[in-house]
């Protein structure tokens, strides 16, 4: 009698506690794969960061360039801000490290016009920092110049209609003595023209094709 006593009173125990000692949950307060809730918690809180790795691009790389500014030698000031982009991307064993579009800033070192006797117009500028991925970095590259073709021939063309018609019309009012006086008339006024006119000036507006070089290396952190 006493037996089935303490079974009914143990049973009794259990229902009263709300289950049997193997249907009671394990202390510590786990989820069903045995993480905390202030583990996994903690984990959906913290995002998926991106990795990166410190690629060197060598001295001497070629930047294919598109202006995104105009420069021109009688327009530009020593100083003066000038940007363009990679019309190409830059790869570093295979891998494209810099893509099309990467901004480059820069300014202009060195300009002149145009002479009316001699000199010919130049304007050059090199680059000195890059954007990428948000982030600023500098740059060292070659210098990029231009200047304007000669125009000697041009000049000797002003010069020789100049003394043709000069010629013609002496020829008419004085015979040969007054086609020379009228050829060495025209001629002084064709000079006279060419000293009074400025030679051909550099101007290259947004989207002309440049091309320099990196002079250093240049190490830019690329995502992985």
């Amino acid at each position: 009698m006493s037996k089935w006593l303490c079974a009914l009173t143990l049973a009794g125990f259990c229902a009263a506690c709300g289950g049997s000692a193997q249907d009671q949950p394990a202390t510590g307060d786990t989820t069903e794969e045995g993480t905390s809730p202030a583990a996994v918690a903690e984990k959906e809180e913290k995002p998926n960061l991106p990795t990166y790795r410190e690629v060197t691009i060598p001295s001497g790389t070629t930047l294919r360039l598109d202006l995104q500014s105009a420069v021109s030698s009688d327009g530009s000031q020593v100083e003066d801000t000038v940007r363009a982009s990679l019309r190409q991307p830059v790869s570093v064993d295979g891998k494209t490290v810099l893509p099309t579009g990467t901004e480059l800033v820069g300014t202009v070192t060195d300009v002149a016009r145009s002479g009316r006797v001699k000199g010919l117009a130049r304007v050059a500028y090199r680059f000195n920092s890059l954007r990428y991925d948000s982030e600023r970095y500098p740059v060292a590259t070659s210098s990029i110049s231009h200047q304007a073709q000669p125009t000697k021939k041009k000049d000797a063309t002003k010069i020789g209609v100049g003394a043709g018609v000069g010629a013609a019309v002496g020829a008419l009012l004085g015979g040969g003595s007054g086609a020379a006086k009228g050829a060495a008339i025209g001629g002084a006024a064709g000079t006279g023209a060419v000293l009074a006119t400025r030679g051909e000036e550099v101007r290259l507006g947004p989207g002309a094709n440049v091309t320099t070089r990196l002079t250093a290396p240049l190490t830019v952190r690329v995502k992985m």
